[in-house]
């Protein structure tokens, strides 16, 4: 009994030891995978093999290069709880020649999601960090692959390239290379776009444990081209990089969502 009583004392003062607080549970993640679909309207995307026409003014081109920015990824579940994927975890860059990159995959909670939220772009706050703070495809020196332009203009957030008939340019290349999170210019630039795509008609995303949930998005990249609010016709607009006209307005509109796989 007083050996029983020992143990005991010896439980109860532990347990309120507040060096030592109980084990709580942590919350369980899963992978969720978003797939990047560049399109032309209703066809794949070839670069340099392959010519497409503007719906609008019916110019010709062909893609050579095409690569973006995707940051700051959160999720909305069907309670309406908003989970944000870490930072460190949240920056990538779809290249259209590398298909490895085309499936960015996060970590979140286990759960049902209607909603897909991220930004075409890198933010203002990762761009003027330290660069030991902007590793992988952020590394100016070995990820960002042609994607930076330096410390004053920080990174491009999309990088569209080709050829077409109608470019005056020499060898007839089109050029539009985005970027600006809104400092060191004036009036400050600001070419950060923020993307909600709802899930909901097309298929929530079921994250579970041994499962796999993939959210196949569509990119229709000639909406820099033919986005009726602003046509961009190539004969006019060869040449697009940190100015004041900006196809931003059109490449945000690009993404739709086609289905989920669970």
């Amino acid at each position: 009994m007083a050996l029983l009583f020992v143990v005991q004392s010896c439980k109860k003062e532990s347990a309120s030891n507040p060096v030592d607080p109980p084990v709580q549970p942590g919350v369980v993640k899963s992978d969720l995978s978003i797939q990047f679909d560049n399109r032309v309207k209703d066809h794949e995307l070839h670069l340099g093999v392959e010519s497409y026409t503007s719906e609008i003014y019916s110019e010709e081109f062909t893609f050579t290069t095409v690569k973006y920015y995707i940051s700051n990824i959160s999720v909305t579940n069907t309670g309406d709880t908003v989970y944000t994927v870490p930072q460190d975890s949240s920056y990538f860059l779809i290249d259209q020649s590398d298909f490895n990159t085309w499936f960015p995959k996060v970590r979140v909670p286990v759960g049902d999601y209607k909603t897909l939220t991220f930004v075409l772009g890198v933010d203002s706050l990762r761009s003027t960090m330290d660069i030991s703070k902007r590793t992988g495809v952020l590394d100016p020196a070995t990820g960002a692959n042609g994607m930076y332009w330096g410390s004053d203009s920080g990174y491009i957030f999309f990088k569209a390239e080709g050829t077409s008939p109608s470019s005056p340019e020499g060898g007839n290349v089109f050029m539009y290379n985005i970027g600006g999170f809104g400092g060191y210019t004036s009036p400050p630039i600001n070419n950060l776009k923020t993307i909600t795509i709802d899930l909901s008609e097309h298929g929530i995303a079921q994250v579970r444990t041994g499962t796999k949930s993939n959210i196949h998005l569509m990119a229709d990249i000639s909406n820099i081209f033919d986005n009726r609010g602003q046509p961009v016709r190539i004969a006019d607009h060869p040449v697009v990089m940190f100015e004041d006209f900006s196809i931003a307005y059109n490449y945000s509109s690009m993404f739709s969502h086609d289905h989920t796989e669970n």
